[in-house]
């Protein structure tokens, strides 16, 4: 098997990818704290794309859309700690201490490169060797060593970390338009708009005039016919890029909606 993980606890892991790429959709529950060790990272939002090299290190926020796209590199597999801040363990910590009043900052990504940050997180290594045998304690201080290195190194971060709201009712068209690309269940996409499943379906039925599936499809196909002939992109990235699932079932669909494969407009820019 190409993917392998190792768990200090359940709220940290050592992930070790040798495959040509490893994809998923993202909207976590808990805030990610990730040390890319090797090979490369790429995150596709809704209003930019951000690609984080070996050695990096970032925070993605907790229910914010994206696409996360891990690729080895350099003959080197993706390798990468990720740490889990929950908001149960979050709360307890900010319950403790008193902070100002702070907004949350809208990026849904945070790169965090410190030496001391990096430090923490090395530290990590030589206990995933124990894995059984691992103390809970421990687990937990590393965990709150962690909390506490993001608040001295980024004056922001309280109003990420300490901000515990659910989403709340949002404009649905406004919401679809700028995330459709991201292949969510519906249950995620509702709850990131502030409705019920019920609900998100016949709102969506009232704004769009039919199905989220067929609109999302729609959609999707619609973006990668214009990445295909206009940013010149390759019929993999755009894939992968614009919520579908595998490079099979995108041409499929693609030639269904165009009469053409995706490979029709590669020839077709190489004619020109």
């Amino acid at each position: 098997m190409d993917y392998h993980v190792n768990y200090i606890s359940p709220e940290i892991k050592l992930s070790c990818y040798e495959g040509k790429l490893f994809r998923t959709e993202a909207a976590f529950d808990d805030h990610l704290l990730v040390w890319l060790i090797s090979g490369q990272t790429k995150i596709v939002q809704a209003h930019e794309n951000l690609t984080f090299e070996a050695g990096s290190v970032f925070l993605i926020h907790r229910n914010q859309l994206a696409t996360i796209i891990n690729t080895p590199k350099d003959g080197l597999p993706h390798k990468a700690v990720a740490m889990h801040l929950s908001t149960e363990r979050l709360r307890n910590y900010y319950a403790k201490i008193e902070i100002a009043v702070t907004t949350a900052p809208r990026r849904a990504v945070r790169f965090l490169q410190h030496p001391i940050l990096q430090s923490c997180l090395a530290s990590l290594i030589p206990y995933f060797e124990l894995q059984d045998n691992f103390p809970k304690d421990i687990a937990s201080l590393k965990i709150m060593e962690a909390i506490s290195i993001l608040r001295v190194i980024d004056m922001e971060i309280d109003g990420v970390l300490a901000n515990f709201d659910a989403p709340y009712k949002v404009n649905l068209i406004s919401f679809m338009e700028k995330n459709y690309m991201f292949n969510m269940p519906l249950e995620k996409f509702s709850y990131l708009t502030g409705r019920s499943l019920t609900t998100f379906k016949r709102d969506f039925a009232k704004a769009f005039n039919t199905t989220p599936q067929r609109w999302l499809t729609q959609k999707r196909l619609e973006l990668a016919h214009y990445q295909l002939s206009e940013r010149k992109s390759k019929p993999i990235d755009v894939c992968y890029e614009t919520g579908f699932e595998n490079l099979s079932h995108f041409s499929f669909a693609f030639k269904k909606q165009f009469g053409y494969a995706p490979t029709a407009l590669l020839t077709q820019r190489e004619g020109r």
